[in-house]
C-alpha cells in the first residue's frame, strides 16, 4: 500500500489523499475531478483559483507576497522550499507575485515584500513580514499549524 499526503484542490479546495508513488501522473480530485498539485511542491495558482483554495480548503495554506526583484524574497526562497518539501501532506505553499497579481495584495492589505499569511477555512490565522533566519521562521510557522 502506498503512502499517502494530504493535498488540497485547487479548484473546489477539498481535501484529498494523494498517492505518493503517483508523483508524476494525473491524479485527480474526487470532488470536482480536478487535476490535482503534487504534494511537497510551491504553487504559483491564478488570482481566482487561489480564492477559492483560500475559501474552501481545510488545510492551513502558507503563502508568500513577493516580488520579482526583492533579494529578501530570494534570500526565502529555500526555506520556503525546504518548508514545503518537509511538511507536504501537513500544508501547502503557495506564492503570489505582486508584479502580476497587484490587486492580489491589496485585497490582503500587503504593505510590504515578503509577507507571509498562514490561512485555513478563509481565515487568517497569522502573518509576518520581511525575511528571517529559518528557525525563527520555522518557529513561527508551528505556533500557528
Amino acid at each position: 500500500m502506498s503512502e499517502k499526503a494530504k493535498v488540497s484542490c485547487l479548484g473546489c479546495g477539498t481535501t484529498n489523499y494523494y498517492p505518493l508513488d503517483a508523483q508524476g501522473k494525473s491524479v485527480v480530485c474526487g470532488k470536482c475531478k480536478r487535476p490535482l498539485p503534487d504534494p511537497g511542491r510551491i504553487l504559483e495558482p491564478l488570482p481566482g483559483v487561489t480564492h477559492e483554495l483560500f475559501r474552501n480548503s481545510a488545510m492551513p495554506i502558507l503563502v508568500e507576497f513577493f516580488s520579482q526583484g526583492c533579494a529578501h524574497c530570494g534570500r526565502m526562497e529555500p526555506v520556503l522550499a525546504g518548508v514545503a518539501e518537509r511538511r507536504k501532506g501537513e500544508l501547502m505553499v503557495v506564492k503570489i507575485s505582486l508584479d502580476r497579481h497587484p490587486e492580489m495584495g491589496a485585497s490582503f492589505g500587503i504593505m510590504g515584500v515578503p509577507t507571509f499569511l498562514v490561512i485555513q477555512k478563509g481565515n487568517e490565522r497569522g502573518r509576518v513580514s520581511g525575511a528571517m533566519p529559518e528557525a525563527d521562521f520555522v518557529l513561527w510557522l508551528a505556533k500557528l499549524i
